[in-house]
């Protein structure tokens, strides 16, 4: 399997990288390409080759598994993810978390922008940071701009997890990991996670831990 060459120039990379195989290696964790932020796309990829980088993400999130993943993940720095929730939880935690099933999406230029003043915290994870989870607290409904993969322009809100999801996978493409705007003392393995804080909300975990909630 080749080793994408950084000098040569992005779509011939992206081309090495894809003939390697799927699914993809995701980056982890210290890995510099996860905090030089990334490019705006602007048809470094021509339509086939984005055709098929996108399927790659595609596969190598319902691979990992995960909900979102955005092209810094796997060592391209354009400014491109894709999210998809199936979103297969209790009634509960759907109810509380406003964890409702999210089609695949592919979101190219993205920003984001709060609406209103509501927050809410809950754990986190991420692909990059194998083993972990910790308490973000983020806007509980933004406004999300950009384009999907054929250009077309996009102008939405999200509330509830989806809302979680598209800052989680936007923020991937400024260098920004979740750790950053985590509560740090709420930091549990995936063990303690089963173990421990499982409810559909962090309140018990704050208590235990020592952290304060908004």
């Amino acid at each position: 399997m080749g080793t994408p060459d950084d000098r040569a120039p992005l779509a011939e990379r992206v081309g090495q990288l894809l003939d390697g195989g799927l699914p993809l290696t995701i980056v982890a964790a210290g890995d510099p390409v996860l905090r030089r932020g990334s490019e705006p796309f602007d048809g470094q990829l021509e339509p086939a080759l984005l055709a098929r980088f996108v399927e790659a993400l595609r596969i190598t999130m319902r691979a990992a598994p995960g909900v979102g993943l955005a092209a810094p993940q796997v060592g391209v720095e354009l400014r491109i993810a894709v999210i998809e929730d199936p979103a297969p939880v209790p009634e509960e935690v759907r109810l509380v978390r406003g964890r409702v099933p999210q089609p695949f999406r592919v979101l190219v230029n993205p920003s984001y922008e709060p609406v209103g003043d509501a927050r809410a915290a809950f754990f986190e994870g991420c692909l990059s940071v194998p083993g972990w989870q910790a308490v973000v607290t983020r806007p509980a409904e933004v406004r999300l701009t950009g384009q999907d993969e054929h250009g077309r322009a996009l102008d939405e809100v999200f509330s509830g997890w989806p809302a979680r999801i598209v800052q989680h996978e936007t923020d991937h493409l400024d260098g920004v990991l979740y750790l950053d705007r985590a509560e740090l003392r709420s930091l549990s393995s995936n063990q303690a996670m089963a173990e421990r804080w499982g409810r559909p909300t962090p309140e018990e975990a704050a208590r235990a831990l020592g952290f304060e909630l908004p």
